[in-house]
């Protein structure tokens, strides 16, 4: 790394985009849900225990022989077909040569000059309703590496007291979506990237060809920028900041690499072209290693897989599979939930439509979904940091709260502390509310011994209320709530109240 790229400053991302324009690209990863992996009979599961989904095949034993998973080859037809892509009628398998400790091949089968899906084109639809076109360079199939654990304070390679080595993700399938660069894209150049993002994942999610979920891994992206000075179109060397898994993230990845790049570019300093790490808690980037060129790979064809011939019936047959694009199943949910355009526009932008549509299709409101999911957990999502789809909040248990409300056994404050007791592990919400005897007092003789005290103590709003400022009312219930640990019924506490100072509720 260069003195000058170390100690640059960024610029705020206003000043950046007064001296540049960003150019973007996306690589993003798609692991599939198929049963075995992309060349071997071994278990693709999530979640196991390290080193037990592996076999020969996985860890490159001498005298061992892939096979292709055909299913993965369908999803990847699917894909290409959901990006607007051209299938090709023949594609074959490369050796993409490196070494790495959780690559014990010391090669990745993947695919290179001859990929399955390619020429598509993706419109995403930003905040405000308006579309941008990401054009698609391909789609191609190949498979992950294992997974590196690094001891130490850092979590990161430098510095480790030593790294443990998991293949289980050895030979999972994946497909790479890799973009066209991105120009034109101005102010909106990270909204643009987490919109793509997001719709890569609502498309694999909607085909069932992957679990979808970022906070595992199963959709990960790499984030390329570089920046042009203005007036000009010659490209600038571009950073690749590696892996970042949640839409969110790959937003503010964006942001602060056009900041970095600018601050850098702007005091006379050049670009290194590398890898990155996205850093989350400080919302920045790392340094991680120099970029490689494809022909640092050293590709050449797989000799021991067969290449793919792809019918035009196999590809109308899986056409005619494809479910509902997600931009008409944004419509379509709209206007069956009844919200306005910016309560959706929230919705999608938090990314929890698919999370208020199971929670609908559990038996919640449409109004009642979106208030929890919008609120309480996004709320507590970002206390602590995550994306509220990562809280593990799942649908029934909003349904469950919400039915304990309904029957008047919570009210809204304890639901939330429900909630929370849910989850730090203490079991359902029914269940919580009877061990930590959590229901709504309704009990007239409890509560009206809470009510006399509380008017006892408050004379002054007593007489506010006998003299018709029923308003008021709201200054007793706090001490009644008080007194039953936030469980009184309010409605009963109001009826109690007017009752007793001889007022027609």
């Amino acid at each position: 790394m260069t003195e000058t790229q170390t100690e640059a400053q960024p610029l705020s991302f206003e000043e950046a985009l007064e001296k540049y324009d960003p150019v973007l690209g996306f690589e993003v990863h798609v692991e599939l849900n198929t049963k075995s992996k992309m060349f071997s009979s071994a278990p693709n599961a999530f979640g196991d225990e390290p080193n037990t989904n592996v076999n020969e095949v996985d860890l490159g034993l001498p005298g061992t022989l892939p096979v292709v998973n055909g299913k993965a080859v369908e999803s990847a037809i699917k894909l290409g077909l959901a990006l607007n892509c051209s299938i090709a009628e023949y594609c074959r398998f490369a050796r993409k040569q490196y070494f790495y400790p959780d690559l014990p091949k010391n090669w990745q089968t993947s695919q290179y000059d001859e990929p399955i899906a390619y020429d598509g084109y993706l419109d995403v639809e930003l905040d405000d309703g308006e579309t941008f076109r990401v054009e698609i360079e391909r789609a191609h199939m190949e498979e992950d590496a294992g997974k590196l654990t690094h001891a130490g304070t850092s979590g990161r390679i430098q510095g480790a007291d030593y790294s443990l080595v998991d293949y289980n993700r050895t030979g999972v399938p994946l497909i790479e979506i890799v973009t066209k660069p991105i120009t034109g894209a101005g102010e909106r150049a990270p909204e643009i990237a987490r919109a793509y993002v997001t719709a890569i994942r609502d498309i694999v999610k909607g085909l069932d060809i992957s679990d979808a979920r970022m906070e595992r891994g199963n959709v990960r992206c790499d984030a390329n920028v570089s920046l042009m000075p203005k007036g000009t179109t010659d490209f600038g060397t571009r950073s690749e900041t590696k892996n970042v898994n949640s839409t969110r993230a790959v937003e503010q990845a964006v942001h602060f690499e056009i900041r970095r790049h600018a601050g850098i570019l702007s005091t006379g300093g050049s670009i290194i072209q590398e890898t990155r790490h996205w850093l989350e808690t400080s919302r920045t980037t790392s340094s991680g290693r120099p970029k490689s060129d494809a022909d640092d790979y050293r590709y050449f064809p797989e000799p021991d897989l067969v290449p793919i011939t792809v019918t035009q019936e196999w590809i109308e047959r899986l056409r005619a599979e494809l479910p509902e694009p997600p931009a008409v199943r944004r419509r379509r949910l709209r206007e069956a939930w009844g919200y306005s355009d910016a309560e959706f526009r929230d919705v999608v932008a938090a990314g929890l439509m698919d999370q208020i549509e199971e929670t609908v299709e559990q038996g919640a409101s449409p109004a009642v979904a979106r208030k929890w999911w919008m609120g309480e957990i996004s709320r507590l999502a970002n206390a602590r940091d995550i994306e509220p789809a990562a809280l593990g909040v799942e649908p029934e248990t909003i349904v469950a709260l919400n039915v304990l409300i309904d029957e008047g056994k919570i009210n809204d404050k304890i639901a939330r502390q429900v909630l929370e007791h849910h989850l730090e592990g203490e079991g359902s919400p029914a269940e919580i509310v009877q061990a930590r005897g959590l229901e709504v007092v309704s009990d007239d003789g409890a509560l009206t011994a809470a009510v006399e005290k509380a008017m006892a103590e408050n004379p002054d709003v007593v007489e506010k209320v006998a003299g018709g400022k029923l308003k008021a009312i709201g200054a007793l219930i706090g001490p009644v709530m008080k007194e039953t640990r936030g469980q009184a019924d309010a409605g009963k506490v109001r009826e109690i109240v007017l009752a007793k100072l001889g007022i027609e509720g």
